[in-house]
């Protein structure tokens, strides 16, 4: 017999105390490690490394929960499961925050010198760097510790040198001159994803470009950067705009430079937008940098890597853009060219990391020839090698790779994977090396130069699903857990790491990286709109921790998660979850405390299915479909479905109607046939329940599991439950939904008509014999669960009744007693009147024309709906006012 301290729970759950206390044991234990000698089947994931200056946001709270979500689930299921974690080093973020607080100290990372800097970088990485995987652990992430990556480990360095070393030798990493996203403040270059586009107050500025032929007439040009023009080297209109007609040929003077630029034709220019001229800067616009190419225009670059103007703009050389935005104004206006100023709000790229306007720059960089690598890709996913989830982000993936360009893999930093590429100072040739060699291939000794510039961030990421795993190395790791299962990573980062780790993983690896790719939502504030600092509406996932609980901010996300783009995290979504850990946490309380008598409880057999009473038998039908829509559901990747069925099932099914039910059986005398019964089926359904949930809600699972008889051992180590081990009764199913009908239907009549909830009512049935019959069935549940003394035959409605419909027939609550008639009968034509009224003003919106025409769509098909629900709620009062008024 088990201690009656087994049976006992906290009055009310503290979710802090519960999860700390089983985290530790947890990762004690090593129940995250996964064997290299398992005979089970093996499934793999790699997170998608945080930067090491991160801290947990409510994207890594979605991101991580989903992926803790499938490890569990999968270890459950029997497979030896590697969910491999990880950081990013974060070139460009890592270095911003080292170098602030060096200017704390009045310094720069010049005054420490390179070296000295790195080794600064790695003193704070290890001080600092391990936070946000200290905060994973707070989500309850079950991640294989003893395997964790960071993407400048020797492993990982060694796996870079090796790809870029590779890809250089095939001359798919070349250097060249070309356009991109350039930080004057952390003076580098930049990729898409690391630009954030803000709306910015600015101004269109016009102005008249001289005709070569005749200055005192000339084209109008619209531009936001009037500073560029003194890096304009042509002006272009659209073919076949009539207005400009004849000026094939012709130049026109640039303002201020003191030259003259030609009028060339391209398609590129909108006929529609402003004037339909455009000025061509192809060293700082990404659109003119095309249309330059088209016409071998030349390149002038005018500014500094610092952002200041350099000796191409002349007069203007040495100041920032800014000042040398408002002198070029000023000029143009004392030239009479500036011919209006008009406000413009547009959209301005800005660093991410410092939030420094962010400028088109020309400079010598190194790229990747992707083209052949994204075919690759391309094919890998139409011959089915990897799956989207949902199918819909194919068309995505394929449509950049389809019109990818050369990836420009260099950064202008200290901190990262430094180029290993070696310039001999004396021929110029370069080599690429793992190490400085001692010579040049022209045979020049002792004058090697490494290449200053380090490598884009995303080029190590890109390795991860098998740098992480040893390789270059034949490890056992890598044989077994590569291709990894599923990548789990949200949609704005398909193409900067999706589509990457896709090329690369093929390129050297010759199988793909994943076999499926799971595109999650993103987390958006309450009203849908996306989350950001500036905009002040991030929301901390640490303090909806400490105010709900671990395992209610896990049940909120997996509940929202319906794979739309963006997807809204409310305060109620949260309080409901938080109320349904409660009410599993109550309920299992409830159950314990029925169990605490020291009755005698046996696993439930198949021989027992038979003796089992209706509300057994319905809860374990139910649980058996259940635990099939939700096998599928955690395979699928049905996410918000899964907790929807979930929640309905242990919240309405066995809390509200099962619970309910077997109360009288469950307290029934210690040891009784009837009482044993129920025990065992109760604590068998509730067995599955906290298996099903563990991968959302690993800590009230936990805690519960160990407290339920016998369970000796973690819930971790517990199978997951199967359909088939669970008796199926689709009469028992009818029947009892036939019962809930019932019930409802008297407690919606009592509720009408405020019959106290403590008094025992009269029930009369009218129907034919089935429902007489079906109702003498349920009669004992009836009259347990309605607060019913008597249910009787009527062969027509009952006087004083209030009556509603249900299967067969109808179901009667004697009022007389009860109420006060003649005040109830006030009380409903009011009703009446004030529904009548509704539906009129309902219909006369429908009967305007212009609103019909401009409603959204659904809302004319949504006020129909109110007309019907409100015409039924009139039909059913008026009946029961007649059966008032006899």
């Amino acid at each position: 017999m088990e201690s009656t301290e087994t049976f006992s729970l906290p009055p009310a759950y503290d979710p802090k105390s519960v999860e700390f206390r089983w985290y530790g044991e947890w990762e004690k234990s090593g129940f995250f490690t996964a064997s290299t000698d398992s005979s089970r089947p093996a499934f793999s994931m790699v997170i998608p490394p945080p930067n090491v200056t991160g801290s947990l946001h409510i994207g890594h709270a979605l991101n991580n929960t989903l992926q803790d979500m499938i490890a569990r689930f999968k270890r459950m299921q029997g497979y030896n499961v590697l969910w491999l974690p990880g950081c990013d080093h974060a070139g460009i973020a890592t270095q911003n925050v080292v170098e602030r607080e060096l200017r704390k100290e009045g310094k720069t990372r010049h005054d420490l010198g390179r070296e000295a800097f790195v080794k600064r970088v790695w003193e704070w990485k290890e001080k600092y760097g391990a936070t946000i995987m200290s905060q994973l652990r707070n989500l309850g992430c079950s991640c294989d510790w003893t395997r964790e990556r960071f993407t400048m480990d020797e492993g990982l360095s060694k796996a870079v040198r090796k790809v870029f070393i590779d890809l250089y030798n095939e001359k798919l990493i070349y250097q060249d001159y070309k356009l991109g996203n350039w930080c004057p403040r952390c003076q580098t270059a930049l990729s898409d994803i690391e630009v954030e586009h803000k709306a910015t107050q600015g101004n269109f500025y016009h102005i008249r470009y001289p005709f070569a032929h005749d200055p005192t007439h000339g084209l109008e040009v619209a531009t936001t950067r009037p500073e560029t023009l003194l890096g304009d080297t042509a002006v272009a209109v659209h073919p076949e705009d009539e207005r400009y007609t004849g000026l094939t040929g012709k130049s026109v003077d640039l303002p201020l430079a003191n030259r003259r630029i030609p009028i060339i034709l391209d398609e590129y220019v909108d006929k529609a937008f402003g004037t339909g001229v455009v000025k061509i800067t192809p060293a700082h616009d990404f659109n003119d940098f095309a249309v330059g190419n088209r016409h071998n225009l030349p390149r002038i670059n005018i500014l500094n890597p610092n952002g200041t103007l350099n000796e191409n703009a002349g007069v203007y050389k040495g100041l920032s853009v800014a000042e040398a935005r408002k002198k070029v104004v000023a000029d143009l206006e004392g030239l009479g060219l500036l011919l209006k100023v008009e406000p413009h709000e547009h959209n301005v790229g800005h660093c991410s990391r410092c939030g420094t306007v962010v400028e088109p720059y020309y400079s010598k960089q190194w790229y990747v020839s992707m083209k052949s690598m994204a075919e690759a890709a391309m094919r890998a996913v139409a011959e089915g090698k990897t799956k989207f989830v949902p199918p819909s982000w194919q068309v995505e993936f394929n449509k950049w790779l389809e019109n990818i360009h050369d990836w420009c893999i260099s950064r202008q930093l200290w901190w990262g994977h430094r180029i290993p590429v070696y310039t001999c100072e004396d021929c110029q040739v370069q080599t690429a090396a793992e190490t400085m060699p001692a010579a040049c291939t022209n045979g020049h000794k002792g004058r090697m130069v490494q290449d200053p510039d380090v490598l884009d961030t995303w080029f190590s990421s890109g390795l991860w699903p098998f740098s992480t795993l040893g390789w270059p190395e034949k490890t056992k790791d890598l044989s077994l857990f590569y291709p990894t299962s599923v990548l789990v990573t949200s949609w704005d980062i398909i193409f900067f790491w999706v589509a990457r780790m896709m090329m690369l993983g093929l390129k050297f690896m010759g199988e793909v990286p994943f076999r499926e790719v799971y595109m999650y939502s993103l987390v958006a504030d309450a009203e849908g709109k996306k989350m950001s600092k500036s905009k002040g509406n991030v929301v901390d996932p640490l303090e909806l921790i400490d105010r709900y609980g671990t395992d209610a901010l896990r049940f909120t996300l997996t509940s929202i998660e319906t794979k739309q783009r963006y997807v809204a995290l409310t305060p109620q979504k949260l309080e409901s979850s938080r109320n349904f850990v409660n009410k599993l946490y109550n309920a299992t309380r409830f159950v314990l405390m029925g169990l605490a008598d020291g009755t005698e409880l046996k696993p439930l057999s198949k021989e027992d299915w038979d003796k089992l009473a209706l509300e057994d038998q319905w809860i374990l039908t139910r649980l058996s479909q259940t635990i099939a829509e939700a096998t599928s559901d955690y395979e699928k990747y049905r996410v918000a479905e899964l907790s929807q069925n979930l929640y309905r099932y242990v919240w309405n099914e066995f809390c509200d109607w099962y619970l309910e039910c077997v109360k009288p059986r469950l307290y029934a005398e210690a040891n009784s046939t009837e009482k044993k019964l129920a025990a065992s089926a109760v604590v068998t359904v509730l067995d599955a329940i906290l298996r099903l949930l563990h991968p959302i809600t690993p800590f009230v699972t936990e805690e519960l599991w160990r407290k339920l008889p016998g369970r000796t051992e973690s819930i971790q180590k517990a199978s997951w439950p199967k359909a088939g081990d669970y008796p199926v009764n689709e009469g028992a199913v009818k029947e009892f939904e036939f019962l809930q009908e019932v019930v409802t239907a008297i407690r919606t009549s009592r509720s009408d008509f405020s019959v106290p909830p403590a008094s025992r009512v009269k029930v009369a049935v009218l129907g034919e014999k089935d429902i007489h019959d079906s109702t003498a069935k349920i009669q004992n549940l009836v009259k347990n669960l309605a607060k019913v003394e008597e249910i009787g035959q009527a062969s027509a409605p009952p006087f004083a009744s209030a009556g509603l419909p249900v299967s067969k027939g109808e179901v009667f609550v004697l009022l007389e007693g009860f109420v006060d008639l003649p005040k109830e009968i006030t009380k409903k034509k009011a009703e009446i009147e004030k529904l009548e009224k509704y539906v009129q003003s309902l219909n006369g919106k429908l009967s305007n024309e212009e609103f019909v025409k401009k409603a959204p769509a659904g809302m004319v098909e949504a006020e129909k709906l109110k007309i019907k629900e409100s015409q039924e709620k009139i039909a059913n009062i008026s009946r029961n006012l007649k059966l008032l008024e006899k």
